[in-house]
């Protein structure tokens, strides 16, 4: 983190965010010939500088080896034999080898668009009148007070969020409130994680009033997208669901679960932010537009419409696919049956987020049966084949046709109402019990988790969890099947201290043969071993040039 940068310098270096939607949304190209004494002077300057602290958002599609995170967990395995992952799978993660470390400096760079924007539009109100005329143009003039007003409490938040992401990889980080007024040659200490949890609850406090509730019901759809009060408490539940859990609370502290509960509670009981699950089904809720438009969504990230995911994880049979991200039967196991097993189709009668989420065997998919038994269509001992017997499906458009160049909207979730629904349940079993829910609070754990479940398919198993251990269990496999692929694994088993059990564990396929009678056969395998060094990989280290650049004010983290 080159602290010494001027801030448009960093502009100059190419701060953008592609618009999407065919509309400039959240158009973060920055006049690099742009001063501080210009934003004071021209209107569109203000608003550009409010939308340039989204850039650093994080798209998940593209979130390692330009693909999805989830090959860095037991979830899945990345198919391209040279990859970035592999520092992850094989445990090598250290000072000089850090697939992720581009996140560092783009955290940075959003909380530093943050500050300058809060430092920059301090004299808002005058400025508007000053560029509106405040008779003939009421209405503009109105509306310029009340974005600008918006926009302000949105930097606050973006911020909370950038420090979010940076102790969720590093724990203790140097913390930034500034831009100009700082010193740059300071050495600035490090924060400890509880310190900026703190902070990040104080900032949601403090701001989420001053924030639009939420832009579809508030009559701005097409704002929609940039931080909400929703989006402000969807962030303050996650954040204090990790800083209760084992990794950040070693003592168990229920004081920490109770608090992590009733964050979660404000985001539940608010319903005049007019969140809900999804009612079209779990597999149509990831697709194209439908995040946009969805009472789930509580924040996505909008890009323009593209094939990448489809070209990188579509079979390698499928013309264009080249199977990257494929998931593991480690994962497919943890789909629950909802009827009597099939001998011959082991992916019959299951939880239907297994039939959304992967493709398996036997199954239809880009218009064709998935054959990958010897002599297929989809033989696995084809080059580039998936190694586990699966693909991905959550997310992809079925039948893009990618050799005519076929394109499809994607747009990542970075909070929905499902997850606030299983942060509350797993806080609330931790403080209460699984039955428990006292006055104010509108579910137990258990019926938290039922709502999920229910939204998935009304066949599933009841949960019969009794105990708050015994349902700490099911929490934590319903995160994992409602979660699949949206970025949250290698973060939950980190925050529960699980890594090092669960990551150390071969990553597990099946291969698939022909029977005589021309049924399919299937072998659980070993694809490949995996690695996790404990405790060092429960936190990011720091590059070794930021060590340096620090002068001793950033302290390596444990076993780097």
């Amino acid at each position: 983190m080159k602290k010494n940068i001027p801030y448009m310098a960093l502009l100059a270096g190419g701060l953008a965010l592609t618009a999407g939607c065919g509309k400039d949304f959240l158009d973060t190209k920055i006049d690099t010939n742009a001063t501080p004494s210009t934003i004071i002077t021209d209107r569109a300057t203000l608003y550009t500088f409010g939308n340039a602290f989204y850039a650093s958002l994080p798209y998940g599609f593209s979130a390692i080896d330009n693909n999805l995170f989830a090959a860095v967990s037991d979830e899945a395995q990345q198919t391209n034999p040279v990859n970035d992952v592999q520092v992850f799978n094989q445990g090598s993660l250290n000072a000089a080898s850090n697939p992720d470390e581009a996140s560092y400096k783009r955290l940075y760079e959003g909380i530093r668009a943050a500050n300058f924007y809060l430092e920059y539009s301090t004299g808002w109100r005058e400025f508007i009148a000053r560029n509106r005329d405040t008779v003939a143009d009421v209405t503009n003039y109105n509306r310029d007070k009340l974005f600008i007003h918006w926009y302000r409490g949105e930097a606050h938040i973006a911020r909370a969020y950038y420090y979010a992401e940076l102790i969720k990889r590093y724990g203790r980080v140097q913390f930034i409130e500034t831009t100009y007024a700082q010193n740059p040659n300071a050495a600035l200490p490090q924060k400890s994680y509880d310190e900026i949890v703190d902070w990040i609850v104080s900032e949601i406090d403090t701001y989420k009033d001053s924030l639009v509730s939420n832009w579809r019901v508030a009559g701005y759809a097409d704002q929609d997208g940039r931080f909400s009060r929703g989006s402000a408490l969807a962030l303050k539940s996650r954040v204090l669901l990790y800083a209760a859990s084992p990794l950040n609370n070693p003592t168990n502290d229920v004081s920490r679960w109770e608090r992590a509960a009733a964050a979660a509670r404000d985001l539940l009981a608010a319903t005049e932010l007019d969140y809900a699950l999804h009612t079209g089904g779990y597999g149509s809720y990831f697709m194209g537009n439908n995040p946009l438009t969805s009472k789930e969504t509580i924040l996505a990230v909008r890009r323009p419409a593209g094939n990448s995911p489809e070209m990188l994880n579509y079979p390698i049979s499928t013309p264009g696919g080249r199977s990257g991200v494929t998931p593991s039967h480690n994962l497919v196991a943890a789909y629950e049956y909802t009827g009597a097993p099939d001998p011959a189709d082991p992916y019959k009668n299951r939880d239907p987020r297994l039939a959304a989420s992967i493709v398996t065997n036997g199954s239809n998919w880009n218009g064709r049966m998935i054959d990958q038994s010897p002599g297929g269509a989809d033989d696995m001992a084809k080059t580039n084949s998936s190694k586990t017997g699966y693909y991905l499906k959550k997310f992809l458009t079925d039948q893009l046709n990618l050799t005519q160049g076929g394109t499809a909207q994607h747009n990542w979730v970075l909070f929905r109402y499902a997850e606030v629904l299983l942060n509350y349940a797993e806080a609330m079993n931790e403080a209460y019990g699984p039955d428990q829910a006292p006055a104010g609070f509108p579910y137990s754990a258990r019926a938290a988790l039922q709502l999920v479940r229910d939204r998935a398919s009304a066949s599933l198993p009841v949960v019969v969890a009794a105990s708050k251990n015994e349902f700490r269990v099911a929490v934590k496999h319903e995160r994992r099947v409602e979660l699949a692929f949206e970025d949250h694994r290698y973060w939950d088993l980190l925050r529960w201290k699980d890594a090092a059990g669960v990551l150390n564990q071969p990553l597990l396929g099946v291969t698939v043969g022909r029977n005589p009678d021309n049924t399919f056969s299937y072998t659980v395998t070993q694809v490949t071993p995996r690695v996790f060094r404990d405790p060092a990989m429960y936190r990011y280290p720091f590059s070794q040039a930021e060590v340096a650049a620090a002068k001793g004010a950033i302290t390596q983290n444990t076993g780097y």
